[in-house]
């Protein structure tokens, strides 16, 4: 656990890889459960307006991409790794005392490393929440969607806060 506590007491953004590894851990985690416990396609009703239901995306967000011959997966890993690294510098460079920015930042690499684990090991992304309201269904997604989309939300606040700061 040293390791653990030279990695949070630093004084830039790279504190929060932590973060990234505990989503990656849980992305992984629940995405096994998943694969081991439903059936493709067979939804689980877990309570109003959300099922478990197991999907492929071979595609990005939204499926985009998903019918393509199979150049895709490797285009998606190069971009992920690619943005990873570009986080990774912006972590190292991000002051450990903006806290909302490395959140954010390390919550969309954790969920983007997740995300490049499922297509360099099985071609495609494993999805399992299912979200809707009647008959509309919101796209299936898993948890490392979910960080990144919780990461993205954490950067635009914290933009919109900073600026109204430095006004």
């Amino acid at each position: 656990m040293r390791w653990l506590t030279r990695w949070t007491e630093r004084d830039d953004g790279l504190r929060w890889l932590w973060v990234s590894v505990l989503v990656i851990v849980l992305d992984q985690l629940s995405k096994y459960l998943a694969t081991h416990s439903l059936e493709l396609y067979q939804s689980v009703h877990v309570m109003p307006m959300f099922d478990l239901t197991l999907t492929y995306n071979a595609g990005a967000a939204f499926s985009f991409l998903s019918s393509a011959s199979g150049w895709q997966r490797w285009f998606f890993i190069a971009l992920a790794l690619a943005v990873g690294t570009l986080i990774v510098v912006w972590l190292r460079r991000t002051p450990a005392s903006e806290r909302r920015a490395g959140l954010g930042l390390a919550l969309i690499l954790g969920g983007a490393l997740g995300n490049v684990w499922d297509r360099i090991i099985h071609g495609r992304v494993i999805d399992f929440i299912d979200v809707y309201y009647a008959q509309w269904h919101w796209p299936v997604f898993n948890l490392a969607d979910s960080a990144i989309s919780l990461g993205a939300v954490l950067l635009v606040i914290d933009t919109i806060l900073t600026g109204r700061n430095d006004k």
